[in-house]
């Protein structure tokens, strides 16, 4: 995320092969002899068999003696011989496989572009919840950046050792990430994965904080929060960065106070923002509140100018006449309530 969540968007590309492998067209970082599910490309044939060459003395060669060793293609779905499988059935050798058609040609680590193609190759945008959540449950320490450990331990935390595998196991996560004590795990994560740790930095910058919390609210968006990024938004000047400390106390805020305010109080040990946001925000329903009123009131004066005064009064005095009469009004009676109007 951060700048590759900007970089990604709308992936084409397939999930690839159920052993991990990618297709031919999408760009990886595979290293030779690197398969996943033992479908990749071939070894060189000096790697394959053992030659031994004995010279003659008199120049010429002997006959070339070759041993080559079988290769017995695996099936699909099966273990390799040479796979280890650990005790949830994950093979540790497809996941480490996976991880280098990512990583990065200098450091042992999938960086922005590596986790571009990664995004790309599970169908998912890098802004979308879902990656968020998958950063959560390998416990990533930094935007666009899966370390071998955290990838390894990531896989294995979700069981999964290949694309499809990962895919499946989307809803789960999502559903883990409901519950309140793993939502607020994720969301406190969220404040650490968006900080710039290489920078050193211990607040988040307004324009991140503000994507993250639409981001962490994907699935329940408290009713408080568009008012509060509005907040955040149209006071750029007074509001430089985002603390730990007011980032973990509006998820409290958000379970604690009413939509309406009306239980916010400056004596709890709120942060300031808060103080500044709760006073913000009723000033403004207090000035849409008389806007609507007076949009009313000019509602009704724009339909008496509209209504037609004779036609009312013809209406009231007709229908006095009515009941003093004792029926409806004659010819001769409308001539003289013209008359008298004259």
């Amino acid at each position: 995320m951060g700048q590759c969540v900007t970089k990604c968007k709308n992936p084409t590309s397939s999930l690839g092969s159920k052993s991990g492998d990618k297709e031919s067209g999408s760009k990886s970082h595979h290293k030779k002899g690197g398969s996943a599910g033992g479908g990749g490309p071939k070894e060189e044939p000096s790697a394959l068999c053992s030659k031994a060459t004995s010279e003659l003395s008199n120049g010429t060669k002997a006959l070339e003696v070759t041993v080559e060793t079988p290769i017995i293609p695996a099936v699909m779905g099966e273990p390799r011989k040479d796979e280890c499988l650990d005790g949830d059935g994950l093979s540790m050798l497809r996941i480490e496989e996976l991880f280098h058609c990512y990583k990065d040609e200098q450091e042992d680590a999938i960086l922005e572009e590596g986790m571009e193609s990664f995004c790309n190759d599970l169908c998912v945008d890098p802004a979308e919840f879902r990656v968020l959540v998958l950063a959560w449950k390998f416990q990533a320490a930094t935007m666009c950046k899966f370390t071998r450990k955290e990838f390894v331990d990531g896989c294995k935390a979700i069981q999964a050792d290949s694309l499809e595998g990962i895919c499946s196991r989307f809803p789960v996560m999502l559903q883990d990430a409901q519950g309140e004590e793993n939502f607020k795990d994720l969301y406190r994560f969220t404040f650490q994965f968006g900080l710039d740790a290489e920078d050193g930095q211990r607040s988040l910058q307004r324009e991140i904080a503000i994507a993250l919390w639409r981001l962490v609210f994907t699935q329940d968006s408290p009713a408080i929060l568009e008012h509060w990024l509005d907040f955040l938004s149209e006071n750029p000047s007074s509001i430089r960065g985002i603390s730990r400390d007011t980032w973990n106390m509006f998820l409290n805020f958000t379970q604690a106070i009413g939509p309406d305010l009306s239980n916010y109080s400056e004596d709890e040990a709120w942060p300031s923002l808060f103080d500044t946001f709760v006073e913000w925000e009723l000033e403004r329903r207090k000035k849409e509140e008389e806007q609507a009123l007076m949009a009313k009131e000019e509602e009704g004066r724009c339909t008496e100018t509209e209504c037609s005064p004779t036609t009312d009064r013809l209406e009231t005095e007709g229908s006095c006449g009515s009941q003093t009469w004792g029926g409806p009004l004659t010819r001769n009676q409308e001539t003289f309530l013209r008359e008298e109007r004259i």
